[in-house]
Parts: structure tokens; sequence; C-alpha cells
């Protein structure tokens, strides 16, 4: 069945929370080690562009965007998040998450879409690719998890509708 996206609430939180939580045991998806609590996780997304995909009535997954700066020069620019449930993986709903993000981020007139993403998250990378971002850099050793140094690969996705030099303002 076709995975259907809508507008993330306040009252989708304790599944989001628990989707978030199967993504950081993964060790392959956040430096977190744990899930904030709703008003940490309210203040450090973006208000807009706030999905989840529901199967059959339950909720799948959820994608969100988190500013990249408070500076003004950086308002078309966010980084985004998509996690999958662990149950649903490999079902297309990372894909339908993405596309309605680009379009609603597009419509909220964002520019630039930013990943940072271990390189062991192939998963996350081929969605992103297919998406039109391409891998920027590599920030070698950003961090510890969990006592190990990790890397981040860098991605990037600068919208054809947004920001460009034939649009006008």
């Amino acid at each position: 069945m076709e995975p259907i996206v809508t507008r993330m609430t306040p009252a989708d939180w304790e599944t989001v929370r628990r989707i978030l939580e199967d993504g950081i045991a993964t060790g392959h998806a956040s430096f977190d080690t744990e899930v904030p609590d709703w008003d940490a996780w309210n203040r450090s997304h973006l208000e807009v562009c706030r999905l989840v995909a529901r199967v059959e009535g339950v909720i799948a997954g959820w994608a969100a965007l988190s500013p990249v700066s408070s500076r003004c020069v950086h308002s078309g620019v966010a980084e985004v998040s998509v996690y999958v449930g662990s149950g649903f993986r490999r079902r297309g709903i990372g894909r339908a998450l993405m596309a309605e993000l680009i379009d609603a981020s597009e419509h909220e007139g964002i520019w630039t879409l930013q990943g940072g993403v271990f390189p062991e998250n192939a998963a996350s990378i081929a969605l992103q690719k297919a998406f039109g971002f391409r891998e920027v850099g590599r920030q070698e050793r950003l961090g510890k998890l969990n006592g190990v140094w990790r890397d981040v690969v860098l991605m990037e996705r600068r919208s054809r509708a947004v920001g460009t030099l034939w649009q006008s303002g």
C-alpha cells in the first residue's frame, strides 16, 4: 500500500519519538544517543515542513527540517531529517517523505537542503542522491559516538525553483 504523507501534528509526537529512538539505536542515524523531549525537538525544527507518512493509518516514518543558522541570510537553507520505522524500511516510505519534503520546502522559499550523513548509512545517501543531492564534502572525525570517531558526509540539494537567477525577488 502506498504511504499517505500529511503534516505532522503534536499528537504524532509519541510515534515520531519512537521512530527517532529506533534510528538512534542503529548507531548510523545521529550523534544523539537519546531522544529529546517534545519541547526541545519542537524548538530545534522549523514549524513548517514537518511530515509523517502513514501506511494503513499507522505512522511509518517522518521528515522535518532544521535551520542551519539563525542569520537571516541563511533563512532559505535547512537541514533534512528523514526517519523510517524499522518495520517499514525498503517500502518507499523515505522516497514519499523526501518528495513531499522537497515540495513543501520550495513552497516555503527554501532554496538549499543539506544533509549530514554517516558514510555507513548507505540507504540515506542513496535516498538523497535519488532526489538530486550531491556530495559536497566529508568531515573526518567530526565527533565521537559511543567512544568511536565518526566521519560525516555532507550532502546538498539546490532548488531549481527557488533562489534561481531567473526568479524575481
